[in-house]
């Protein structure tokens, strides 16, 4: 019934050279099914579409690369045409045995001009790209990571390590360059990645290739997070502020901030704002948004209460 329908719905291509639509084409016309749509390929005319069944399953690699449709027409690097491993030219014609070689064999000769770097380049750029657009990152700060990721791989820094980590790693170092309020534990749970892959990357990138770009690595600080928790939260403005001259308050009259996470630091300044402004937050929403445990929550609301 299905095969049946489909039949009847299929366009007779007798039917088009006969049809007066055909009378706009050229003198010579050649029509030929093609990406869905009935064209004449000599002047491009677009007759119809064409309604195809589903396409066949692929299990050898030559299937594979001659049905796959999703490869990158355009990159920013390497060589920009591709030979295709093809049986036809682009009118539709059939190509001889004398020119199937000849293409079989300068397509194996761009394959091996291709370097590694730039193999490493083309798997690594739709990652980087992905994970900004799933982070909703600025653009310019992933062009900076690029930058670093590129120099990276140049150095031969990621030979023999993950490219997801190197990716992730040099993002975050682009994060830091600008100072935006993102944390590692978010890079991390969108990359699908650990922790521990991340900070040895991050390490060889802020020794060997950030001095190079001449480009400085800055911790994140609590400050930074206060906006941040705060907006997370629903919390006002007011609220945000009065957190923010807590904080500030705090500092100047000696509290510790070396060697402690800026995370709880943020969030207990948040705590307390809210508590004193009547939009209250429990421990646990807040320990939740600022991803600390609600020990150290605690722990930092003494220590701001005693510079308070």
């Amino acid at each position: 019934m299905n095969k049946k329908y489909k039949n009847r719905l299929r366009i007779n291509k007798n039917e088009i050279s006969d049809n007066k639509d055909n009378e706009k084409c050229c003198n010579f016309p050649n029509i030929t099914s093609k990406d869905g749509e009935i064209v004449c390929t000599n002047c491009g005319l677009v007759i119809g579409n064409d309604i195809v069944e589903a396409e066949l399953r692929a299990y050898t690699s030559e299937e594979i690369d001659q049905r796959k449709r999703t490869e990158i027409r355009w990159r920013d690097f390497g060589p920009r045409t591709i030979l295709p491993n093809t049986k036809t030219d682009s009118k539709g014609n059939l190509i001889d045995s004398k020119g199937k070689h000849l293409f079989s064999r300068l397509s194996k000769i761009q394959n091996s001009l291709v370097s590694s770097i730039e193999r490493n380049f083309w798997e690594a750029k739709p990652k980087l790209k992905l994970l900004a657009s799933k982070m909703n990152i600025p653009s310019y700060i992933a062009e900076t990571a690029w930058k670093i990721y590129t120099t990276a791989a140049q150095k031969k820094l990621t030979m023999g390590r993950s490219i997801d980590g190197f990716i992730t790693a040099s993002l975050y170092a682009a994060i830091r360059i600008h100072e935006s309020p993102r944390l590692l534990d978010e890079l991390c749970d969108a990359a699908i990645i650990q922790r521990r892959v991340v900070h040895h990357s991050l390490g060889l990138i802020v020794k060997e290739v950030l001095p190079e770009l001449g480009l400085k690595y800055r911790p994140i600080t609590a400050d930074q997070l206060v906006f941040r928790f705060g907006t997370d939260l629903g919390l006002s403005m007011e609220a945000q502020k009065k957190a923010m001259n807590m904080l500030l308050d705090a500092t100047k009259n000696g509290l510790m901030r070396i060697g402690k996470d800026p995370r709880g630091i943020a969030a207990s300044v948040i705590y307390m704002a809210a508590k004193k402004t009547g939009e209250r937050k429990t421990q646990a929403e807040i320990s939740k948004v600022s991803k600390i445990t609600e020990v150290t929550l605690r722990s930092r609301i003494k220590d701001i209460k005693r510079t308070l």
